[in-house]
């Protein structure tokens, strides 16, 4: 059994199961667990922190975990800051023995960082794998440096989606260990701006939003976006401007038992996907409002997607070069301004991005069954780890030596 900790809608499950890995996951959040399990990915519904580990000694090969990363995340309010010291010294009273995590915590999550430590202590399964944001790289060593002592084999870094082949240019801090084989860094497939005169082991470009989607072109069906599995987007063009994106979902829907049922086409809110150099006018994706928002082209990968609280809105918009209407020395945010009131001419034509659309940005099926609400969706969506990083990863810690990537 590979026990998945902290499992949510099943990012690591979808990594997993594209190397023929099995996977039973161990998440508290009721909609994640519906949705994990409607794509055929087992649950208990559970603390982690609480939960005993008796009943799985002796039965786990494998043990991957992502802790919550909201009190550590850059995007939050990083509470979880001043718990540091005391999540590093948890670390070593688990690594003694303890069982508590205790109380008086500044963010009540911050503890779930070390409570793999608990369960590697007591299964000791043969390899793992944790995933959080970047500042936890910190956290990941300290565990790795408990790990060898226990006599495995450790790695740990940081790594970005997009090397892997993911449309999107998540960073995120690794740690592989394993008491069966040597570990090491994932060997990436995909790079910014690969030379055109490489000798050995050139990688592809990183794949872009567009590419991703299936918006390589106008006027004409969008090829199929991730295989046999994935929906067909077909573009209508009733005139210059039209957005009418057409979602047919008649053939891929999931029923009971794996079966394919059929379901009416789905309507759903597209930018054009033209990108117009004459105009300098082109979509590009916002995450969130602030004016430093991260904002990217269609032809780059998106950038890390939040999804909670301000971070809510992820969007398509319209932009061009700003025109210089301000009388005073403040820079604004890119996007023609309208001289009566100074905001952005096209943040009114903004189209929220979809749950489909941010999905295969991480990289999973299109056809994921994800369960809730939209709010709730979308947080599923963004606490994911994307699948097609989570293969490369779990193929160094389970010994998998020529694992075949997934598409985005």
């Amino acid at each position: 059994m590979n026990l998945d900790l902290y499992a949510g809608a099943g990012g690591w499950d979808e990594g997993a199961r594209h190397l023929g890995l099995s996977t039973v996951g161990l998440e508290l959040e009721h909609d994640p667990c519906v949705t994990a399990v409607r794509a055929g990915h087992p649950r208990v519904r559970c603390d982690i922190a609480t939960y005993p580990t008796r009943p799985f000694v002796g039965r786990v090969t494998g043990l991957i975990a992502s802790p919550p990363c909201q009190a550590w995340s850059m995007a939050g309010k990083r509470a979880g800051e001043q718990d540091k010291a005391r999540v590093h010294q948890l670390v070593d009273d688990y690594a003694a023995g303890a069982d508590h995590p205790g109380d008086g915590w500044a963010d009540p999550r911050s503890h779930h960082a070390a409570q793999p430590v608990r369960w590697i202590r007591d299964l000791r399964p043969e390899w793992v794998t944790l995933e959080q944001v970047p500042p936890v790289i910190d956290l990941w060593r300290h565990i790795g440096d408990v790990l060898r002592g226990w006599g495995y084999s450790v790695w740990t870094g940081v790594l970005n989606s997009a090397d892997y082949g993911v449309p999107q240019t998540r960073r995120r801090a690794i740690l592989i260990a394993s008491r069966v084989r040597p570990v090491y860094q994932p060997e990436t497939t995909h790079e910014q701006n690969p030379p055109d005169n490489a000798l050995f082991g050139a990688r592809q470009p990183w794949v872009s939003m567009a590419q991703a989607l299936g918006w390589d072109g106008v006027d004409r069906p969008a090829r199929t976006i991730c295989g046999d599995r994935s929906p067909r987007w077909a573009y209508g063009q009733g005139n210059s401007y039209a957005t009418g994106w057409t979602l047919d979902r008649r053939t891929i829907s999931r029923g009971p038992a794996g079966t394919r049922v059929p379901v009416a086409p789905v309507e759903v809110e597209r930018p054009a996907p033209t990108v117009t150099s004459q105009t300098g006018c082109q979509w590009v994706l916002r995450n969130n409002t602030n004016d430093n928002a991260c904002t990217r082209r269609l032809d780059e990968p998106a950038g890390t997607l939040f999804f909670g609280a301000r971070l809510n809105n992820v969007s398509w918009v319209r932009e061009r070069p700003a025109t210089t209407v301000q009388g005073d020395p403040r820079i604004g945010r890119p996007g023609h301004k309208d001289r009566e009131g100074g905001e952005s001419q096209f943040e009114q034509d903004a189209l929220r991005v979809t749950v489909e659309q941010a999905a295969i940005l991480q990289s999973f099926p299109a056809d994921y069954p994800w369960h809730g609400n939209k709010t709730s969706q979308f947080l599923q969506v963004g606490n994911a780890i994307p699948p097609g990083l989570a293969a490369p990863v779990l193929a160094v810690a389970a010994g998998i030596t020529t694992p075949a990537r997934i598409a985005a």
